[in-house]
Order: C-alpha cells, then structure tokens, then sequence
C-alpha cells in the first residue's frame, strides 16, 4: 500500500459520520477501499459495500487476499437467494457484505435489518448517485433509524462530480455526508510519492503517413463544420462546442442534457448533427487504432447506413475522407502503368483511341491487348505504429540479453529480479488480437486476409440484393474472365465510366480470389505456424492455413506492390518477406494461465533458431492486455517492460502506482504516440480535463453550505422542506379553538420488482408509507375493475414522445404510438396517466388517494392466487364472462377482434348464436359475407365412418 493511502484514511476516518472522497482516476481506488475493509473488526457492527461492480469486486477481493486478511475481513455477498432469517443472521454478525441496493432497500422497509446493528455503508461509485437512487434512499432510512451509522462515499471520476449544478454538494446532502476529501494527482503528498521512485520512460512519437494526416485533417474540418452548424440552432451553451470537447464520450452528454429538454422541438437536422458529431468522433479514434482495410470496412457501413439522413458526408470535406482511406488499401492503374484520369474529366477521346488501336491490334494477331486492362493495385499501408513496435521489441530483447549476465550484480544490490516479460497494452480486445497476429505473421498477410473478407462480403451484400432482381444484359464478349477484366472491343457498345470501370475491376479481385480459393485442395495438411505439442488455440485458425501449390502469376510494379494477374493462372498473395514468418517463431505459443489468472490471455513467446538463417531478430516473451477489460493486469504478471500502445491516463496512473508499491522493481515504460495525432491532444486534453474538475471541486468545497444538527449529523437533502412542513402545522395548532387531528399515514403498496425504479423512492420521500410485497399479477385488467398505464418522463427530458412531424400514418411494431393505439383497443378498460416526473407522479398518487381507503395488504397478496377450493377472488373477467366460452367463440369462422365484442353483446351464449338467423348474424358481425361464412360453418354437417 502506497503511503499516501494512510493520509486518506486517516482524514476520513476522522468524523465518525462518514465523507465523500474523490481520487483522480487510476490512483487504485480498489486498494484504498481494501485498506478501509481491513480496519473493520466485528464488534463495530455490520459494514455493508452496496453494488460495486464486477471488476471492482474482483480487485478488492485480490486485495484482501494477498495481504493475508482473515475470513471474517474478506466479505461475503448477500443475495436474494438466502432466506429472510439467514439474511437477518448475518446482519447482526458484524461482518462486511457485498449486496444489491435492491435487496437491501427491501430488507430495510421489511424491518428485517437490524439498524442498530449496522457499522455503516460503503459506496463505491457516489459519482453516479442522485436525489431519485436507490442508494439515497436506504441511506435516508438507515439514518432515520440509527444517526450514529456511517456512510462513506468514493470516486475515483472528479469529471463525472462536476456535471450539472452543484452536483457534489448534491450527491453530499443525499448521503448525509458533510466532509468532502480531494486528492489529485497534483496532490503534494501524492505527487511527491509517486515521483519519488518512477519507473524508465521512453516517449516515441511517431509521424502519420500522408494519408493518415489528410484523414484526420479532413475530419476535423468536418467536425468544425458540424459545431458551426450547432452554434446555429442558440440552444446549447458555445463554450462547450469545442472539437477537443468533441474528442470525449461525454462530449455528447453535454450535448444532449442541453437538448433534452427542447428534445422535440428540434428539427431533424439539428438531431442528426447529434449522431454525426458522435460518428466523427469514432472515426478519430479508429484512424490510430484500425488498420487500412478494417477502416475502409467501417467507411463502407457508414456510407451505406448513413448517406441518406447524415449531415457530415454532404459537407465539403467529407469526400476526401472516402477517397484517401482507398488510397491506403487500393489503387487502379493501367496494365501498361499509366493512371487512370481524375474523376469527372472528359475521357471520350482517349478512350475511343484506345479501342481504335485494340481492334486493330486484336484484328492482326488475334489476341487481345493488355492496353485496355484496368488493374486493382493492392498498397496496404501499413500503420507506421506496426514497425516502430517491431524496433522496440527488437531493441528491448537486445537490451535483456546484455542485462542477463549482470542479474547477480542486481539482485546483491537489492534490486527484484526481472520477470523478462513486455506487456502491451491496446484500448481494446480486437487491438490485441490483431497486433499478436501482426507480430507473429506478415503484416501484408494479415492485411490481405482482411482485404479478401472484405470484398468477398461486399460482393455477397450486393448479390443478395439483386438476386430477385432482373440482370441487365451486357454486351456480347463483355466480362469477367479468371480475374481480368478486359474493355470491350465493341464498336457499338456504350463508353463506360470511370467509375464503372474501377467497380468491374473490384468484381475481378473477388473473381481473382475465389479461383484460388477452388484450386486449395482440400486435402492438404494444415501445418500450424506456431505451437509445442499439448497446447492448442482454437482462436489462431486463421494463422493455420496452408499454401496451395499452383501456378502463379503476378504483376508487381517498382515498388513492389502486387496486382490482379492479367493472364488465365492463378494469383496468389506473395509475401514481402518470405522467411519473415518462418523466422519469428520458432518457439511454443499455448492459450493457458498466467500466474494462476486463467482470464487473461497468454504469454507469446519467441525466440530464434540459429540452426537455420534468418532475417529477423529475435523478440522477448509478450502478453497483451486490452483496457477495457479492467483486469489488475500488473499485479498479476509483475512485467519488467510495458509498452503502451495506446496511451491512456487512467493505466499511467495505475503503472505509478504500482512502481510506488515495488520500488525495487525494475520498470521501463515505452509510450507510442501519433505525432500531432488527436491521440495525443486527446491524451493531453484529459489530464487538464481532470485537473479543471478538481479545480472546479476545490472551488466548491470553498463555498458549500451542509446543514447539520446539534450533534454535528447532516440534515439531509430535504430539511429546508421537512422544517417548512412542522412550522405551518405548529402554526395550526396555535389557533384559538383547538387543534387539528393529525393527518392519517398514506401507504402504497409496491410490488419486490419496482424497486428497480426511482418512483419508491420519491414517493416515501414524500411522506408515503412503501409496503414491499410479492404481487402474483400481472394481468390487472383480470383482477382489477381499474387497470392504470403510468407513462413517465425524465424530469430533464421533454415532455414528449417525438415531435409531431415524426409521426407517420402507418401503423409499424417499432412505433411507440403504434403500440398504445393497438394497448387502447385491446383493452378498452385501460386509463393512461401520463406524468411530466417523478415528483408529478407523486402528486398524481396523492390525487388519486383523496378519499380513498387504504390499500389491503392481506387482499393484495391475495389477488390472482387460487385457494384451497380453487376459486380465485375478484376475478372480473370470470364473473362478467364464461372464458372459456370467449375464447371459443374468437376461434369461430368471420369472427374477427372488431365484431366479437358486438357478439358477445347480441347474445347470451353459444347455443343463442347458433340460432340466430341470418340478417341478425350480418348486423351484429358488420357485414353478409362474415356472416355468411360463419352461418355455412355452423350448419355444416361433419363427415362420418359409416
């Protein structure tokens, strides 16, 4: 445990009544919680850890462990599952629990709780704490039955604090929480001790290919241009408008709490310049994480889903994102090297030269001319990011073998031996996988499979959506022939465009691989290019696929770059490297358990055969780590080496802490930057994002006002109103003549899976009394003569469900005013509330309860549960109609969901409509055909044996 820690405890546990403490992010919140578990001891009382979620769970428990704590320290976990009288055992046993808001706040109200008993309550994640949560609820009636218990708050998000007005001080009178604690990184204490020691680090700034710039560039202005169209609308706040604003996830938070509110008297392009700035952002952020081919991949999904109704790709620099993303993968050249003119250049002339001389070269010798040949040339640019990660690795195995015969020196000097393993770190799992396949195959190899996904699901997606429609009919002598396309020799035929052309010539690349692909015999022997014997990955077949031994013909220009075959063989891709893939493994690489951790993913190692001559050096043992996974990586391999390939705060700030932790260990960082990237003013811009929160937060602290009692407890959120309540009934118990008897308690009686909601929660909160049971219906307009549809709002949302010029004519499932006209004329019984709020809900149950009886436990649990004797009480639908007998006759000939009710109404029974003539079946069904049918269905005789 960093020392820093001891300060943090020490601060809290200084007021017995608990406090709010807001760490920057990556300062390993699970510890300080961990450190904060392990000074409990049971004769305090119970101490309960409300819904932290499942990583946070893990990292505590992995604390608690590996410090040695005892049984009774490490907590265990409270679920629905238990009884009522173990769950009431255990918490009077003075232990730590893990439990669910929910079954908490259920316990509390069922008095199964015993308040006295509990020490207090920990809250993890108070950032996402509000007026209307669970978690002020059970902490508003915990107080109210036991003032001495605690309750401390965490958050390790001081950006997530200042969202909205006064939100700390807010979260702080919900919690009855009067200490607010701030630690920063800039903090002096933890600054000096995370600096004392730091690890190597190694900053790398890498520059972007000239097409990576043009994208980014390009985007950029697109993003500018969406913002200025935003600033249009004077319905957001400017100063957030910003493109490094734009760069974050809660960039659209702060869009959408602007716009909630007038939500539906926007315009579809205002809410669509919503979804675009969102869009942009994405393709920001995969430009530095995706390769050439999988962009262009998410270019094409977005062009398709997205060109009718998006604002961004009509803006003026949207083409040049299209076009250069296909200049890193593609390009079309002539068979003879010329290049194909600019698009929207007049080439009629050229072309009609071109056919002129293929005819009379065709005519002379029969054949036909490469002339006219438009050929795909395949770039696959490379990320830069892929070679300066393979000199690193190249350099840090260097490095290792130097340093191997100098470990002794090391460890007599006190140093910690050195584990030899690189930990790479990517933002996602698909990250990872690809750079592990990157490293272990040819870069190209690995670009070209996916360029071969590609095109093969392009082409099915266009099959499939003509595949019922009619195909034009081209001219005779005019296509596809083993991968070459061929411009035809037709004087006749019609010229065809540019972009014709360059779409033929993608159709012959998919022609080109699929020839191939039926020369693979399917025979041949899979030879694995990594593996030892007992150890097997399921996940790296497409690193096991063998070579067909066919013809081959390739063109290759000066640079090397391959090209469709223009002849009948075969083209198969060729490496750039031959032996690359041969040399870089020759070690064992098996899918199994790190450290006795069996979740994350395995150590690849690699080393070189020198029985053989290789062209690549060898690289040291590696594991890659995705950070979404969340998973206490560095705890758990102890890595020597840490190469960050997409830079993050929160993991840098984690790798301080861990060095702090393990001051002798060695430890060396290497951070790989796009130069002038958005990744690094994205890094950049979070550091000073995170220190402006905790800014903002000490400003706060400066001015708030907490009301508490005489004893120093908090007041809570709503005192200034409980205060204005007993002073005007004081008042009225003044006036001359008597006092006014006291107002009887409301109740309302909430079924276990409402508490899911908020609306409990507000309504005790409003003087009302929550009774939680276990209601059997769920069918009301069975059970209850007046069924009632709740429909609410968000408070900070319009009042709406879309705006007027959203709604169409048709009636469609996904609809929602579909759905409740189908809900109105199914169940004509059905009264809809419809509430702007939660705290107008509220107003609306104390309406509806004026003069009105309180609910019956006993009858409300009993509704819809048969008895003894299998009778089922208050069952309206069986004391109006004969069920059965309604479902029967819904089964009958012409009788439809609008004429049924009508039957029901005209007579009595089934033997009643049997004999009904026929005019009388025609005006009760609506009409002589139904009538008809139905009458020919009922006089019908049925077929004998005899």
């Amino acid at each position: 445990m960093v020392q820093f820690y001891e300060h943090v405890l020490t601060d809290l546990l200084d007021d017995p009544n608990g406090g709010l403490v807001i760490l920057s992010s990556g300062l390993s919140l699970s510890s300080l919680i961990a450190s904060l578990l392990l000074l409990h001891s049971p004769p305090q009382g119970s101490l309960l850890l409300l819904s932290p979620s499942p990583a946070l769970k893990q990292r505590l428990l992995r604390h608690l462990r590996s410090r040695s704590a005892a049984p009774l320290q490490i907590p265990a976990e409270i679920t629905a599952d238990l009884p009522a009288s173990h769950r009431h055992s255990l918490y009077a046993s003075g232990g730590a629990f893990f439990i669910t808001p929910r079954i908490l706040i259920v316990d509390l109200l069922t008095s199964r709780v015993p308040a006295s008993t509990v020490a207090g309550i920990v809250i993890p994640n108070a950032h996402a704490i509000a007026e209307t949560s669970t978690e002020a609820f059970i902490v508003r009636i915990l107080k109210s039955l036991n003032k001495n218990a605690y309750v401390r708050a965490f958050s390790d998000k001081p950006h997530a604090m200042v969202a909205g007005f006064a939100k700390a001080e807010r979260i702080m009178k919900c919690l009855f929480i009067r200490k607010l604690h701030l630690w920063p990184r800039f903090q002096v204490y933890v600054s000096q001790e995370l600096e004392k020691d730091p690890p190597v680090v190694v900053d790398i700034r890498v520059p972007m290919s000239k097409n990576m710039v043009g994208i980014q560039k390009a985007i950029i202005e697109v993003m500018d241009a969406c913002l200025k169209e935003m600033r249009k609308t004077n319905k957001v706040d400017v100063e957030d408008l910003t493109v490094e604003n734009g760069l974050f996830k809660s960039f659209d938070e702060i869009v959408r709490r602007q716009l909630d509110p007038i939500w539906h008297m926007l315009g579809k392009k205002t809410k669509q310049l919503v979804s675009d700035l969102k869009t942009l952002r994405k393709l920001l952020d995969y430009l530095v994480r995706y390769d050439a081919v999988s962009y262009l991949k998410y270019l094409d999904t977005l062009r398709v889903s997205e060109s009718f109704r998006s604002v961004w790709i009509f803006a003026e620099s949207s083409y040049k994102i299209f076009e250069l993303a296909k200049k890193r993968v593609y390009r079309f050249v002539r068979s003879d090297g010329t290049k194909l003119d600019e698009p929207g250049k007049s080439t009629t002339s050229k072309k009609r030269k071109l056919r002129e001389e293929d005819n009379h070269e065709e005519t002379a010798s029969g054949g036909s001319s490469s002339t006219g040949v438009i050929v795909l040339e395949e770039v696959f640019e490379e990320a830069p990011k892929w070679k300066v990660l393979r000199e690193v690795l190249e350099e840090i195995e260097q490095e290792r073998r130097k340093a191997t015969l100098t470990d002794e020196e090391c460890l007599i000097e006190g140093e910690e031996g050195d584990s030899g393993i690189v930990l790479i770190t990517c933002k996602d799992e698909r990250s990872c996988m690809q750079l592990e396949d990157i490293i272990t195959n040819n870069p190209q190899k690995v670009m070209r499979e996916e360029w071969e996904k590609y095109l093969l699901s392009k082409v099915e997606l266009r099959d499939a959506r003509t595949r019922y429609k009619k195909k034009p009919k081209d001219p005779k002598g005019f296509g596809i022939l083993d991968g070459t396309l061929h411009v035809t020799t037709t004087p006749t035929a019609e010229v065809s465009s540019t972009s014709k052309q360059e779409h033929n010539a993608l159709l012959a690349a998919v022609s080109e691989i699929r020839n191939r692909a039926k020369l693979e015999k399917p025979g041949d022997s899979i030879q694995p290019l990594v593996g030892d014997e007992g150890c097997s990955n399921g996940t790296k077949d497409k690193n096991k696929k063998g070579r067909a031994n066919a013809k081959t013909s390739q063109h290759r220009n000066s640079s090397g770059r391959k090209k469709v075959a223009t002849d009948g063989n075969q083209a198969v891709p060729a490496s750039e490297d031959g032996n690359l893939t041969d040399g870089l493994v020759s070690g064992g690489y098996c899918e199994g358990n790190v450290s006795g951790h069996s979740g994350d993913r395995a150590v690849l190692q690699m080393e070189s055969d020198q029985s053989e001559s290789r062209s690549v050096k060898p690289l040291p043992p590696l594991h890659f780590h995705a950070l979404e996974s969340d998973q206490p990586i560095l705890d758990i391999l102890k890595p020597s080496v840490i190469i960050a390939y997409h830079p993050d705060m929160t993991f840098v700030r984690e790798i301080e802490v861990y060095k702090a932790e393990n001051p002798s260990r060695r430890l060396k960082i290497y951070f790989l930057f796009y130069e002038e990237s958005t990744e690094v003013q994205k890094f950049e811009a979070s550091i000073r994002r995170e220190n402006g929160a905790f800014e903002s937060l000490i400003r706060q602290k400066s001015m708030m006002m907490i009301p508490v009692d005489q004893d120093g407890h908090c007041l809570g959120q709503n005192f200034s109103m409980e205060q204005q309540a007993s002073s005007s009934q004081n008042s009225i118990t003044r006036k001359a003549g008597g006092r006014k008897d006291a107002e009887r308690e409301m109740q309302v009686i909430v079924d276990m899976r409402e508490f899911m909601s908020s609306l409990p929660n507000v309504l005790h909160q409003k003087g009302m009394h929550i009774i939680p049971v276990t209601l059997e219906v769920e069918t009301m307009v069975r059970y209850y003569r007046t069924p009632v549809l709740l429909i609410e709002f968000s408070q900070d949302k319009s009042f709406s469900f879309q705006s007027a010029s959203d709604i169409g004519d048709d009636v469609t499932p996904n609809s929602i005013i579909s759905k409740l006209s189908l809900l109105a004329l199914h169940f004509p019984r059905l009264r809809i509330i419809w509430s702007r709020s939660l705290h107008a809900t509220a107003e609306i149950f104390f309406s509806l309860k004026a003069n009105q009886d309180e609910p019956d436990l006993t009858k409300a649990i009993r509704v819809g549960v048969p008895s003894e004797e299998g009778i089922v009480e208050n069952d309206v639908r069986a004391e109006n109609y004969n069920t059965s007998a309604v479902e029967f006759l819904r089964r009958l000939p012409g009788v439809t969901d609008s004429n049924y009710r009508a039957i029901m109404d005209g007579c009595k029974s089934l033997a009643e409509l049997a004999l009904l003539p026929l005019d009388r079946l025609a005006e009760l069904m609506g009409g002589q055909k139904v009538a008809r049918t139905l009458r020919e269905f009922l006089d019908a005789k049925y077929p004998t044996l005899l």
